[in-house]
């Protein structure tokens, strides 16, 4: 039993960041089990289409399981058919990434299985056959390194933490119908609401513009969304639970224990203090930046940058350089 199973989310069709990540990551493990990483993805009809580019990621294998009632994600269904395939395969771990879906659909999984959970993990690697993983706790202010040796092992994996790693062979793609019965379903998909203009999402972004309280009025976001168009594609927004709870931004956009947990490889801390709920959603992103008049603020102690002064002096002046070098290029 060496081989190790990937879980590739779609939305609309696509397939992620996250997903490569996951199926990379388990190719990774495979190959020093001396296995194969296969991988199981769901949605409609056409799915197979965009999902033959994972071969390109490390998958040996990938099923497609196509069916009008899948093309939103479901829990019930999307854990019946992951649950099912997993039993059926002979697999040592199964790999999800740690988005919304995969939160929600991987303990519902281990459950079915009676497996324990890894959730959440930031590094991971096979020591005398047994996975060995490492995980914040605390909100972040401890890790806890541990060992998974159960069959299979279910290990969720933080979003642009893990590499992708480009393989030169493709794997096979196969279509199947799942044996599934909507009917029975108890939840229901009635709506969907997507970001304002197609919004990038944070926890696919690479670098983060987030906002606090000391924006003072949501009017001035605007000075965030020029920091953000002038340092290009693959950033998105983000807030703090106050002004998400005020009503400034959406939930979407909310960083923290109460929201998303990110992992950019540039996050931009603007105007907020750095409470233990926000510091648990992005301690971990790769280059931290904080702008805050508050010198004694909490979030100048994970910050690798600081800058102590008047926000609305600092962000259009920020922009207008980084545009600047931008230009240069």
């Amino acid at each position: 039993m060496s081989d190790v199973l990937a879980f590739a989310e779609q939305r609309a069709g696509q397939i992620g960041s996250a997903a490569r990540e996951a199926v990379s990551t388990a190719a990774r493990l495979a190959g020093q089990l001396g296995g194969s990483a296969h991988v199981i993805t769901l949605g409609g009809p056409g799915l197979f289409e965009s999902a033959g580019a994972l071969g390109e990621v490390g998958a040996a294998s990938i099923a497609v399981g196509e069916h009008e009632a899948l093309v939103e994600y479901n829990p019930e269904g999307y854990a019946q058919v992951i649950a099912d395939h997993v039993r059926a395969g002979d697999f040592a771990a199964v790999i999800l990434p740690a988005t919304t879906v995969g939160k929600d659909v991987a303990p519902r999984v281990a459950a079915m299985l009676d497996v324990p959970l890894a959730s959440d993990v930031t590094s991971i690697d096979v020591d005398d056959g047994v996975l060995s993983i490492t995980k914040p706790v605390y909100s972040g202010k401890a890790f806890a390194h541990l060992s998974v040796d159960a069959v299979p092992a279910m290990v969720t994996i933080r979003p642009n933490v893990f590499p992708v790693e480009q393989h030169a062979a493709g794997g096979a793609v196969s279509t199947f119908t799942p044996d599934i019965d909507p009917s029975a379903w108890r939840i229901r998909v009635i709506e969907r609401k997507a970001a304002a203009d197609g919004a990038l999402d944070v926890s696919e972004a690479t670098t983060i513009v987030s906002g606090g309280r000391g924006m003072k009025d949501p009017e001035n976001w605007g000075l965030l969304e020029s920091l953000r168009d002038a340092l290009g594609p693959g950033v998105a927004l983000g807030a703090s639970r106050a002004v998400v709870d005020a009503g400034w931004r959406p939930h979407g956009e909310q960083v923290g224990q109460t929201g998303k947990t990110v992992a950019p490889k540039l996050y931009f801390a603007v105007g907020i203090s750095g409470a233990i709920q926000h510091l648990a959603g992005m301690r971990t992103s790769q280059t931290i930046v904080a702008i805050n008049r508050d010198a004694d603020a909490p979030i100048f102690g994970v910050a690798d940058y600081g800058i102590v002064g008047d926000l609305f002096e600092i962000l259009p002046r920020l922009a207008e350089e980084v545009a600047a070098l931008k230009a240069a290029d």
